[in-house]
Order: structure tokens, then sequence, then C-alpha cells
């Protein structure tokens, strides 16, 4: 059976009350480099996402989860699947741990392995990706160790504080599906 819990933490489906949450994730400017986000986002709209996240992944193209650590519900991160294409069985992977003092406990690890799990034994996807800047030490050692490899930089691909930086792109292949499998 496929499960969303690990030893120390789980992912869950996103909640109502998951509002404030989201609302200070997306308007943490510290992380706007690694999530692409140019402007604040006012909590209307973070409720009015909030209502619509029950939508399937087959119908949104993405699946937002929040990571939490214990029973009483309080989320720690969101880890995500996104531009979700069952025609060639792929997503990207996204991932986001809010605060310095719950990174470095694993938390990260255990969410992605989890996620993998999930994208690859449940929606049966051939492939994951990720876009991680290159100097994104903390997030480029997470995907290797799961078996992502860079294969290939984005030279000058996103403008941060006027500086142009490169983005790699991780790939993991699911090497456990075939095409007839699938069918």
């Amino acid at each position: 059976m496929i499960t969303l819990k690990g030893e120390n933490i789980y992912i869950r489906a996103l909640e109502p009350n998951d509002l404030e949450f989201i609302y200070a994730i997306e308007n943490d400017q510290s992380i706007w480099e690694v999530s692409n986000t140019h402007t604040p986002y006012s909590r209307f709209l973070v409720k009015q996402y909030l209502e619509n996240a029950h939508q399937d992944i087959y119908e949104a193209k993405q699946l937002r989860l929040a990571i939490c650590q214990d029973q009483d519900f309080p989320a720690l991160g969101l880890i995500d699947l996104f531009d979700f294409d069952p025609k060639n069985n792929r997503a990207g992977v996204g991932i986001v741990i809010q605060g310095n003092e719950n990174r470095n406990h694993n938390i990260g690890s255990e969410a992605l392995e989890l996620l993998i799990q999930y994208a690859f034994h449940h929606l049966n996807l051939h492939q994951l990706y990720a876009n991680i800047g290159t100097e994104n030490v903390a997030s480029n050692a997470l995907f290797t160790k799961f078996g992502f490899q860079s294969i290939g930089i984005k030279k000058d691909w996103n403008l941060v504080n006027g500086v142009y930086k490169d983005e790699a792109i991780f790939q993991l292949i699911n090497s456990h599906t075939s095409v007839s499998e699938l069918a």
C-alpha cells in the first residue's frame, strides 16, 4: 500500500487552516529566488487557491502537499509536483522548508523520498525533474542524494537582484517503468 508517512514526517493534502502558513511562504522574499515569485500574494488569492486545492492532479496539472512532523497538523514546508504531463508521464518537483530551524534535520530528504515513491508507484510517472539554481548547494545535494542527475545548465537563466544566475536541470528516470507497463 502506498503511504505518505515516513519515520519522522508525513505529507498531506492542503487544508483551509494552512492559509496563514502558505501566505507566509508565498510572501517570504528570501525564497522568491527559488520559487520564481515576483510579486506578493494576498490572503484572498491564497484562500481562493486553497478552495481549489481539492482538484485532481490530472485536472490541475499540479499537486501541492504540506510537510508535517506531528499529528497536530502544523506544516513545516511544502512539496509540489508541477507541470504534470500525463501523456509523457513526467512532472517537476519543488520543495521548500520554512525557517532555518527546520532545515538540516532530514525533513526535506524524507519528504522528497515519499514524493518520489508516490510519483513512481502511484502515479506511474516515468520521470521527475527539478530546476535548481547552481548556487543552491543544499538543494543540489538533496536531489543528487536521491539519484537525480544534472543534465544541463541554463546559463544566465534567472535575474536576481540585477545579476543573472545559472540554473541546473536535474532529472530522475524511473527505471522500473516502460510503455508496456503503463498501457
